[in-house]
This record gives C-alpha cells, sequence and structure tokens, in this order.
C-alpha cells in the first residue's frame, strides 16, 4: 500500500510540473499592440491564450492546434499567425503525415486554392521530418495511425525522433523534453519492438536514473536478471553502475519519462545491442 501512495504522489507531481512547463504563455498582443489597443491585446494574451488555450482538460493542445489550423485555412488566413499555428501543431505533436492528411480533408470543405497555401507553408514547418520509411502507402497510413492513437494515451507528446542516439537503439525511438531545468525529464517512446542497448550510468557519487512509465507496454532488464515487464504508473529505480536496458514490446508502443539523477561525475556508457533471441523469447 505504501509503495502505491508513493508511485502516486511522485506521478502526480511529475504531472503537476509538466502542466506547468506546458501551459501557454503568450505575449504579442502587448508587444504588438499594446500601446494602441490595450485591451485587444489583453484579451489576445490572457483571454485566448492565457484562459482558453490551456483549458487542457476539455481538449489537449494537440486537438486545439487542429481546430486552430483548420479554421484558420477555411477563412483563407494563411499568413505568418498561420505559420506560427502550424509550428505550434507541431510541437503539439501533430506529424507531417498527419497534417498532409487534415489539410487534404479539410481542402474539400474549405476550398482547393486555400489548401494549396496552406500546404505551402506546412512543408516549411515539417521539412525536416523525414517520410516514415515503410514498404507502402497504406503502411505509414497505419504507422502515423497508431502513433496518434498512442499518443491520446498520455499527456505528453511523442516528440521528435530520437536522431542523436539511434545508433544505440534497435528501431525507432522519440524524445520529448519535458524539464531541462532543475532535474532533467524527458519523455522517450519507443515504437513496438524498439528497445535500447545496454548501457550504464556512471558516478563517483550518487547518480543514476529513474523511469515512470505513462503508456503503453514495455521491458527493463539488469544484468544477470530476469527482464521486468512494465506497464502505465510503474517506476524503476537505477543505481549508477548498474547495467541494464529498456524498450517496448515486441507488439506495444511505450513511453516512459527518464528522470536523471544528480550525482559527481555523471555519464553514460553506451554497450552492446540486446541478444536478439533473447527479447523475442520475452513473455509477459
Amino acid at each position: 500500500m505504501k509503495k502505491w501512495i508513493l508511485l502516486t504522489i511522485l506521478f502526480t507531481i511529475l504531472t503537476t510540473m509538466t502542466e506547468a512547463q506546458e501551459k501557454i504563455k503568450q505575449t504579442a498582443g502587448r508587444d504588438q499592440l499594446g500601446a494602441f489597443a490595450p485591451e485587444f491585446a489583453r484579451l489576445n494574451d490572457d483571454v485566448l491564450f492565457g484562459e482558453v488555450w490551456n483549458r487542457t482538460h476539455e481538449l489537449s493542445l494537440r486537438d486545439r492546434s487542429l481546430v486552430t489550423v483548420v479554421a484558420l485555412m477555411s477563412q483563407g488566413l494563411t499568413d505568418s499567425s498561420f505559420k506560427y499555428h502550424l509550428e505550434s501543431a507541431r510541437k503539439n505533436g501533430i506529424t507531417r503525415a498527419e497534417i498532409a492528411e487534415i489539410l487534404t480533408h479539410a481542402a474539400f470543405y474549405a476550398g482547393w486554392p486555400k489548401a494549396w497555401a496552406a500546404f505551402r507553408l506546412a512543408k516549411e514547418v515539417w521539412q525536416d521530418e523525414p517520410v516514415a520509411s515503410t514498404n507502402s502507402g497504406a503502411a505509414a497510413d497505419d504507422k502515423a495511425a497508431a502513433r496518434a492513437a498512442f499518443e491520446r494515451e498520455m499527456i505528453f507528446p511523442v516528440g521528435q525522433p530520437n536522431d542523436a542516439y539511434a545508433r544505440y537503439f534497435i528501431g525507432q525511438s522519440y524524445i520529448a523534453p519535458v524539464s531541462t531545468e532543475q532535474v532533467k525529464i524527458f519523455n522517450v517512446t519507443f515504437e513496438p519492438g524498439c528497445r535500447n542497448n545496454w548501457h550504464v550510468h556512471h558516478a563517483t557519487k550518487g547518480g543514476g536514473q529513474m523511469l515512470v512509465c505513462v503508456a503503453g507496454r514495455g521491458w527493463y532488464q539488469e544484468w544477470g536478471k530476469p527482464a521486468r515487464a512494465l506497464r502505465a504508473g510503474d517506476v524503476v529505480n537505477i543505481p549508477a553502475e548498474v547495467k541494464h536496458w529498456h524498450g517496448a514490446t515486441a507488439e506495444s508502443w511505450f513511453a516512459h519519462l527518464a528522470v536523471y539523477i544528480d550525482g559527481e561525475n555523471p555519464c553514460k556508457e553506451w554497450l552492446e545491442a540486446g541478444d536478439d533471441a533473447h527479447y523475442n523469447a520475452l513473455q509477459e
């Protein structure tokens, strides 16, 4: 019972931190129109963005971005403000494949020329996101749909492809920063079958890592010990100098918060990839 109380408190704290960091703040109204139209500036910054956009219990930021992009496109307002909302949509988790489908669908209702104008800006915003490497368009659509469905399960965005550490992963992973000050926290998402190599968090004192599982199903294993099945709500404490790996099950997407524990002279050592036969034989 004490364990579950502690886990609940920890998850509540982390959720509160994330919600506070994701709170939309806007100053464009006061910056551009504060002297000329102070009341309009206040309504823009404090009500539209300060209140409406932050009602994330009713609609997620991702959903609000989707509605806003379609509403602006339908009016033909494809100016700098439209590009800002496209950039926000990407930040809030809408993928390249999804925005293409959204604008294509809206084109039949809002107008073909408006869609052309919207696509010109969307291509700029998503230009560095790679096209999914699949054997067919149907497979790409299925993957995008699976990612979107998974993202709706959790309060954190999937984020961007984890390219910087791709060589240490089998399969595709994604990363989204939650906190980069005081305590470093990242949401790490694994596609089905994705897992990282064996690795060790070194420190001369303290250090290590904590994983807070937020969605899907995954695995964690320490060297010389059996693998542990993970689900949303589970917490894994990893002391410094412990060789381990973690990732998704073969059939499920998986996401956890990676919380880095302060220590003296910390560093991470990446080691060999896990054995495929061992991983494929794991059973929950």
